[in-house]
C-alpha cells in the first residue's frame, strides 16, 4: 500500500511544530511503542501507523487483531496538560465518526458502532516524566478502525468495516480523512474540555435512551453524556453517573 503519509504531514505540521509521520510494516503495538518513547522523554508529536499489529491492545486488557490492508492501526502521540482529562477518548470518538460518516454512532466510552456493531476502538494512555515545575505529561491516542469485511470469531461484539458505508476506502484514504481533524480535537480538548463536544457525542449516542447493563449487573437506561464525559444511567436507584472508563456498558438483550 501507498501511504499518504507526506500529505498527512504537510497538513497537520503547521498545527504541531515537530511533527513527523512513521508507517511501519509490523509492530507489537503502536501504543506500547510510543508509551515507550515518552517514558524515556521523546515527546516529539508524532503519528505512528502499523500496516500490521501482532500485539495490539484494545480496553480492559483486550487484544485488538489486525491484517495488512484489512484495518487501520495507529497512534498519535503528543504533549498534552488539559486541566481535566476527562472525556479525552469521547471526543476522540466525535471527531473520528464525524469524519467518516454520518451512519457512525458512538458507543460510551471509547468505540464506534456501525448498526450495532463495533467498527472502531479507541485506547489513551498518558505517561509523564521529569518532576516538580518540569514535569511534564504525554499523550498517546490509539485507534484501530476496520477497512474490510473481518471474522466475527471470538469477538463479544460482531464487527462492522468501513467499506460498508464507504466502497473502495483503504487504510491511507481512512488516515487523510481523520487526521487533521482528530489533531484539531486534541488541542481543542486540551483548550476548552470535553463540554463543547458534549451535545456531538450525545447526538451519536448509540446507548442513548437504550436500555443497558453494566458490568456488575445493574440495569438501567441511558441519558446521554454529561459535561464531564460521564455516562447517565437511570437506575431503579436514581441516577448512576458511571465515570470510569473500567466499567463495561452494553445494550440489554
Amino acid at each position: 500500500m501507498i501511504w499518504p503519509s507526506e500529505a498527512v504531514w504537510e497538513a497537520v505540521a503547521p498545527l504541531l511544530p515537530g511533527f513527523t509521520v512513521e508507517v511501519l510494516p509490523e509492530i507489537g503495538s503502536t501504543n506500547t511503542e510510543l508509551m515507550r518513547r515518552a517514558r524515556t522523554g521523546q515527546i516529539e508529536p508524532v503519528l505512528l501507523v502499523a500496516e500490521q499489529q501482532t500485539a495490539g491492545r484494545g480496553r480492559l486488557g483486550r487484544g485488538w487483531a489486525s491484517r495488512a490492508g484489512d484495518s487501520l492501526t495507529f497512534s498519535l502521540g503528543m504533549p498534552l496538560a488539559p486541566a481535566d482529562w476527562s472525556g479525552l477518548s469521547l471526543a476522540v470518538g466525535v471527531s473520528l465518526a464525524e469524519s467518516l460518516h454520518p451512519r457512525v454512532k458512538l458507543k460510551w466510552p471509547n468505540d464506534l458502532w456501525l448498526e450495532d456493531r463495533k467498527l472502531a476502538g479507541i485506547l489513551i494512555e498518558t505517561a509523564s516524566f521529569g518532576e516538580g515545575r518540569k514535569a511534564r505529561r504525554c499523550a498517546v491516542v490509539g485507534v484501530g478502525i476496520n477497512i474490510a469485511e473481518r471474522d466475527a470469531s471470538g469477538l463479544s461484539t460482531p464487527p462492522a468495516w468501513l467499506r460498508e458505508v464507504l466502497p473502495g476506502i483503504d487504510a491511507g484514504g481512512a488516515l487523510l480523512r481523520i487526521a487533521v481533524p482528530l489533531v484539531r480535537t486534541v488541542q481543542a480538548f486540551e483548550s476548552f474540555g470535553f463540554a463543547p463536544f458534549q451535545a456531538r457525542f450525545n447526538a451519536r449516542d448509540v446507548l442513548r435512551d437504550r436500555a443497558v447493563v453494566l458490568g456488575d449487573g445493574t440495569t438501567g437506561t441511558a441519558h446521554g453524556t454529561s459535561e464531564s464525559g460521564a455516562l447517565l444511567v437511570h437506575t431503579a436507584r436514581g441516577m448512576n453517573t458511571v465515570t470510569s472508563s473500567e466499567v463495561s456498558v452494553r445494550p440489554a438483550a
